[in-house]
């Protein structure tokens, strides 16, 4: 199985770590081309505007929507999640939304870089809790129909799933945690 990691812009290199941690060989995404040879993708936080106007630049946006429109597994983290939501509450004009979750986002909910903040999280079904480690990350507004809620924190999707694509708005990647990837390539 070949997992692509889109390279385009933020932490991408801490879920390679992971991924090849966990045996797989992760593929920096960054043109059509790398994308056609990916089985699953993860999208990395960053900045979600910086990445939506990088995957316009390098042609991968209709590329993407196609693949995920036929199924692709996707794990969408932090602003990935924000790219892989039906809508963004507060986007900028032409601001990438993928719809792959039917959530209605809002970017930096929780907060500017000096609110980041780690707290445990219970995840279905696992009985441990996760370390979730939240930075500038969206809150979710809205769940609208098909989209399972996995996690909440104070009331809130922190975790949700829809079909083959998964979001999270903290960073499992700096968890030191691997049941999330480990569950993604396992299980989703």
């Amino acid at each position: 199985m070949k997992v692509g990691v889109l390279a385009l812009q933020g932490a991408f290199g801490r879920h390679e770590q992971v991924l090849s941690a966990l045996g797989a060989a992760p593929v920096e995404v960054r043109t059509p081309a790398e994308l056609a040879e990916v089985d699953r993708l993860v999208i990395p936080g960053g900045e979600s505007t910086a990445i939506s106007k990088l995957l316009d630049a390098n042609g991968l946006a209709q590329p993407l929507a196609d693949r995920l429109a036929d199924g692709m597994p996707v794990l969408g983290t932090c602003a990935g999640m924000i790219l892989l939501a039906a809508g963004v509450v507060d986007g900028y004009p032409g601001q990438r939304c993928f719809g792959a979750v039917n959530v209605a986002v809002r970017r930096n909910g929780y907060g500017r870089q000096s609110d980041s903040f780690h707290t445990d999280l219970a995840i279905m079904p696992w009985e441990e809790p996760f370390p979730g480690v939240f930075i500038r990350a969206p809150v979710v507004e809205s769940v609208g129909d098909g989209a399972e809620v996995l996690a909440e924190l104070d009331g809130r999707p922190v975790l949700c799933r829809q079909g083959s694509a998964v979001v999270s708005a903290f960073h499992p990647e700096l968890a030191g945690d691997d049941r999330l990837h480990r569950w993604f390539l396992d299980e989703v």
